[in-house]
């Protein structure tokens, strides 16, 4: 198979390119030279953000089976792109959102819950709009039948640049006391990059087309499961002191933000984030790791680089102040994590 990666050297573009590499496939990546990408493939530079940008692209010759597009900014972009590739490969993959759907998004909620408005030749105007731009634009160009729409749910995985699994290693490997937020059984839905790409690779070469929810199953693991994976590879002296939602809200921490993954149960956010519907991309072969894989694998990268996890522009730092944790924990004192406290395990 012959592969173009509009992007390909970050996060979830760089885990599609490494899947395709894997499989033997022909890998080309067009990209602005920012970061370099995996050995093997063949690239081609432009910024889709200035006038000709796509000029290298356009030059080439080369014809792919498939083109894979992350951008996440002014839907125009994918609407270029995709015009200038029409006939010269065979499928598009825009890999979008689940911020595309109309929020709140209801717990159980399908590929047919209600979209947000969308066009495909707009500017920049939020998220989930410019989500839904590209989608429009990628259908536009190749049709219902030869466009896939990956609509992503939360990624955790090794490359992450948005700063949530990151931060939890970090955090917990610097040591001590760790709000911990509650309940220790909360259920997470969340995908491993590598697992979306795997995914995603296989969905072109059986010829899919249309949307996909593409996240684990709600309830893959729990917030407890997440941060004692996080404790046991990093091998910190940290405890996890598991502490109330009502607590850390009244304290004024915002969840998903300071507190990364975690949401509060029990509102229409918890269930918009960890409780979509996923049948269809499991009856389509999607297959997820477990948590404890994606987080020593996380950290294996994460301590290549130094530890210090590469940050995208366009996206909130996440994580929690100390002094704000410090003070929390002071008054709740929280509740520690027996379960946790006897070393790493053998399993």
């Amino acid at each position: 198979m012959r592969l173009l990666v509009l992007g390909g050297t970050e996060f979830v573009g760089r885990a599609v390119v490494e899947a395709a590499l894997g499989r033997g496939w022909e890998v080309t990546v067009f990209h602005r030279g920012r970061h370099r990408p995996p050995a093997g493939v063949r690239s081609l530079h432009g910024d889709r953000t200035a006038p000709d940008g796509l000029a290298a692209l356009a030059a080439d010759g080369g014809g792919w089976d498939a083109v894979v597009d992350t951008w996440s900014a002014a839907p125009r972009a994918v609407h270029e792109a995709a015009r200038l590739l029409r006939g010269r490969a065979g499928r598009y993959v825009y890999v979008s959102s689940r911020s595309v759907y109309v929020w709140p998004w209801p717990r159980g909620s399908a590929e047919d819950a209600p979209l947000v408005e969308g066009a495909a030749d707009a500017g920049a105007t939020d998220y989930a709009r410019d989500k839904r731009g590209g989608e429009l634009a990628a259908v536009g160009a190749f049709g219902t039948a030869d466009s896939l729409l990956v609509r992503a749910g939360l990624i955790l995985g090794p490359y992450e640049n948005v700063g949530r699994l990151p931060w939890w290693l970090n955090r917990i490997a610097r040591g001590g006391p760790v709000l911990a937020p509650g309940p220790r059984e909360l259920p997470l839905q969340y995908v491993d990059v590598r697992d979306l790409a795997d995914w995603l690779l296989g969905a072109v070469e059986r010829g899919l087309s249309g949307p996909y929810n593409l996240v684990s199953p709600p309830g893959h693991t729990t917030m407890g499961e997440l941060l004692g994976a996080c404790l046991r590879v990093t091998g910190a002296d940290a405890e996890l002191r598991w502490t109330d939602p009502e607590v850390i809200l009244d304290a004024g921490i915002e969840p998903w933000t300071e507190l990364p993954v975690w949401v509060p149960p029990g509102g229409e956010m918890y269930d918009a984030v960890h409780g979509a519907d996923v049948s269809r991309a499991l009856a389509t072969g999607l297959v997820c790791r477990p948590a404890a894989e994606t987080v020593a694998d996380t950290w294996r990268w994460l301590s290549g680089i130094g530890g210090t996890a590469p940050q995208r522009p366009d996206r909130t730092r996440k994580g929690l102040d100390p002094e704000v944790e410090a003070k929390v924990l002071a008054r709740s004192g929280g509740v520690p994590d027996a379960t946790l406290q006897e070393g790493p395990s053998d399993d």
